[in-house]
């Protein structure tokens, strides 16, 4: 086995609160954190400014911008722009869930990781305060990192890796709350859905709900610029 000098982890950073707040998480546990952005074709473009912003902030040891065109697949809304994002939470999954979004993202962090020697990859996923989508739930994720320990060159020569979900069981209001603890700066991120050029939010969509509601249970004044 390798002795390593320093941990290392790659970060997945969409540019959202929940991503910035895991990003303070590893590098406050003492990870040398590279950030990990996915254009997928999602309509919410201003999330990549507001990642690469993030991860220049916090001084991440590199920063990947990834394209892949995830377009073609016409049953989300976040990808087929002739849909219309619901401004209200409907029963079961939304139609802004992206088929096997999560699985892309986290085999393309799996692979970067293996290529700078790190055994741990992050991600802010959560199950309390979420839209329902199938891969945030613990369940999955303890799949996948079975999956990936099996598939892995570190791995099967006695290094396991590790999937890091530090908000999965977290409220909105706590997550918040944690990374005010650690210093985040909330006016950074972007989450909502369908945000314009300038990251303005609608202030109606799923994403922006959760987040206007932890802003006000925690009692901090949302950042967020809306529209």
């Amino acid at each position: 086995m390798k002795n390593k000098v320093s941990k290392k982890a790659i970060i997945l950073l969409s540019g959202g609160l929940d991503s910035l707040t895991t990003l303070a998480i590893a590098k406050q546990q003492g990870f040398k954190c590279y950030a990990l952005h996915v254009i997928y074709g999602q309509r919410h473009a201003s999330e990549t400014h507001a990642a690469k912003k993030i991860a220049d902030f916090h001084q991440v040891e590199s920063f990947r911008q990834i394209n892949i065109d995830m377009s073609w697949l016409k049953s989300s809304a976040l990808t087929n722009h002739s849909l219309t994002i619901p401004e209200q939470r409907t029963d079961g999954i939304p139609v802004t869930y992206v088929p096997a979004r999560n699985t892309i993202m986290m085999s393309l962090a799996v692979a970067w990781a293996e290529t700078v020697e790190a055994n741990d990859v992050f991600l802010g996923v959560n199950a309390v305060d979420y839209s329902g989508y199938p891969d945030c739930r613990p369940e999955y994720i303890k799949a996948y990192e079975t999956m990936v320990n099996l598939g892995i060159k570190s791995a099967v020569e006695g290094e396991p890796f590790h999937i890091h979900t530090p908000l999965i069981q977290l409220s909105k209001e706590d997550i918040i709350l944690q990374g005010l603890m650690l210093g985040v700066d909330y006016s950074m991120s972007v989450s909502c859905y369908q945000a314009d050029a300038d990251g303005r939010a609608c202030g109606k969509c799923d994403s922006c709900d959760l987040r206007q509601k932890g802003f006000e249970k925690a009692g901090v004044k949302d950042p967020t610029l809306y529209r």
